[in-house]
């Protein structure tokens, strides 16, 4: 095993901390924003997760009203687009109240919260979405996301780990699973999962930094 002067390699691991932590930032910028099209309320069976650590809604309705739910989340999401944060969660609350099971709405005001960098409350939301849709990737990728954000490396890992195993095609998922394991040091993980992105995304200059900086190949 090398072991390169220990100025030259403190240079590189500064420049390595930075591009990862860039990259991060990237890949949140945004909102993290992604396609629910597939994700729905699934079988009607009790969670195994709920949002209990999330703030409470302003009261459960007497009764449940998924239709009106499903307009009261997209709804929320299209007012938290525009930045209107608060009217965007007063809809996603009111969605939850009138669905306890809407996937969607858990995993838009998830969504709202990492945006406002309410990283635990995200999570909660994003556990409670992955308990109702447990084969879709994007309620474990935001959870990673959060995950990352407050340095929970490893419990990023495991996330992006099972979210690669579901959605193998979404490039998102890769570079987060990188930026994973680059921040955990495992480069040969990192760098083989830029190079999945990277397959997906032939022109993406962050996977193919990504894939160099771990000392993977490009060509």
């Amino acid at each position: 095993m090398d072991y390169p002067l220990r100025k030259s390699r403190s240079c590189i691991g500064k420049r390595s901390a930075l591009a990862t932590a860039l990259l991060i930032t990237g890949l949140c910028a945004g909102g993290c924003s992604f396609n629910l099209g597939s994700l729905g309320p699934g079988d009607k069976e009790e969670p195994k997760t709920t949002a209990a650590a999330a703030p409470a809604t302003r009261g459960l309705s007497a009764k449940t009203d998924p239709q009106e739910a499903k307009v009261q989340a997209a709804r929320g999401a299209s007012l938290a687009q525009s930045g209107q944060s608060a009217e965007a969660l007063v809809a996603l609350n009111t969605a939850i109240d009138l669905d306890p099971y809407s996937a969607q709405a858990f995993y838009q005001r998830g969504m709202l919260y990492q945006s406002e960098k309410k990283y635990e409350f995200a999570i909660a939301d994003f556990t409670s979405a992955n308990g109702l849709t447990p084969q879709q990737a994007d309620p474990l990728l935001g959870r990673a996301h959060c995950y990352l954000a407050l340095g929970k490396n490893q419990e990023a890992a495991a996330d992006l780990d099972e979210a690669s195993s579901v959605a193998p095609g979404n490039a998102q998922v890769w570079m987060a699973r990188g930026a994973a394991y680059e921040k955990l040091g495992n480069r040969e993980k990192a760098a083989d999962s830029f190079s999945r992105a990277m397959l997906l995304r032939p022109n993406d200059q962050p996977a193919r930094d990504g894939v160099t900086r771990n000392g993977g190949r490009t060509g």
